[in-house]
């Protein structure tokens, strides 16, 4: 049996997804079912999500303090990084 979910994504980077999606010969559909077997598979994530600890958070300073930005939340800084 299946079932139909509704997310909402940016366009931008839906569309890039897509582009590689299909250069692997995958659909969107298809890459979500992958993730959603691997979270099975993994018991979570099928990639590290850790907290930054002390180095890394002195890095993302290190990064604001230079450009003069701050950023809420990560799709903030992959809004400016994409620029």
């Amino acid at each position: 049996m299946k079932t139909q979910t509704t997310v909402r994504i940016d366009k931008t980077s839906y569309n890039k997804a897509k582009e590689i999606l299909k250069i692997l010969g995958l659909n969107y559909s298809q890459a979500i079912s992958l993730f959603n077997n691997m979270v099975i598979l993994n018991n979570g994530l099928p990639f590290d999500a850790r907290i930054p600890n002390a180095k890394s958070k002195n890095a993302l300073n290190e990064f604001e303090n230079k450009n003069g930005e701050t950023f809420n939340n990560i799709d903030d800084l992959f809004q400016h990084l994409d620029k």
